[in-house]
């Protein structure tokens, strides 16, 4: 996130970062600041906004210091997964400018999408703001429902594993059609990360692209008898996703 924001001209920045290995390599300008803990941060600095990029297992411990962030005005931007704008509320004040998000891992590479959601206390400059900071990591979409994120986490945060997983699958099932391992893996990874590529510069839709690609009575269709049968794929990915959804419900207590 932060190289992101440098690209878009980011000059002046207090970094809280406890392990200093993690940002060695940025090669960050000395006009922003790194320091191990929250106060650490030099009084005078007033932050137009703050990221919490923590873990939800350490919010408890980490959010508290930065209250006074939020009582000066600062909007708090949280990508902590599960922990609700009414958590965020209780331990910032009732008053505090708060933005849910729920990232994924593309955006370490600018290629992610960001779904946040902001609380009544938000003002359009706050959102404004943290839609800025969020689109140097990929694409934003906000929604207006926080229950919402639940879904979003289960689709978008999860999504990643998922495609990783159909390339393992994929480099198996031509293993055991007769496939050497090397090459079977290296068809498989360069295949779904190409058609990602051809989905992001297409402007056609997904089922228009899957179309082009099937000839009648062609191999490709015979495949796709299977994938999209009664028991196919769409049913597996129905029940893959509802559970993480229930799972996303689980961790935030609601």
């Amino acid at each position: 996130m932060i190289a992101g924001w440098r690209e878009r001209g980011l000059t002046r920045a207090v970094v809280v970062e406890p392990a200093r290995a993690a940002i060695a390599g940025l090669g960050l300008p000395a006009s922003i600041a790194v320091v191990d803990d929250a106060a650490a941060v030099p009084g005078d600095f007033t932050p137009d906004v703050v990221v919490l990029a923590v873990k939800p297992q350490v919010m408890d411990a980490v959010v508290p210091p930065y209250r006074r962030f939020a009582e000066a005005g600062a909007p708090i931007v949280s990508i902590a997964a599960g922990k609700t704008l009414a958590y965020l509320g209780r331990q910032l004040g009732e008053r505090a400018a708060v933005i849910r998000v729920m990232p994924n891992l593309p955006a370490s590479i600018g290629r992610g999408i960001s779904v946040a959601v902001a609380n009544a206390h938000t003002p359009a400059a706050g959102r404004d703001l943290a839609e800025a900071l969020l689109s140097a990591c990929g694409e934003v979409a906000w929604v207006e429902d926080e229950a919402l994120l639940d879904a979003v986490t289960a689709l978008s945060g999860g999504g990643p594993a998922y495609v990783f997983l159909l390339v393992e699958a994929l480099a198996e099932a031509g293993i055991a059609c007769g496939l050497p391992p090397a090459l079977a893996r290296r068809l498989a990874r360069v295949t779904v990360a190409g058609s990602g590529e051809l989905i992001r510069e297409s402007t056609e839709d997904v089922a228009t692209l899957r179309q082009n690609v099937t000839s009648p009575g062609g191999t490709t269709l015979e495949a796709l008898k299977v994938l999209m049968a009664a028991d196919g794929i769409q049913p597996i990915f129905a029940r893959a996703l509802a559970a993480a959804t229930r799972r996303s419900r689980e961790l935030s207590g609601s």
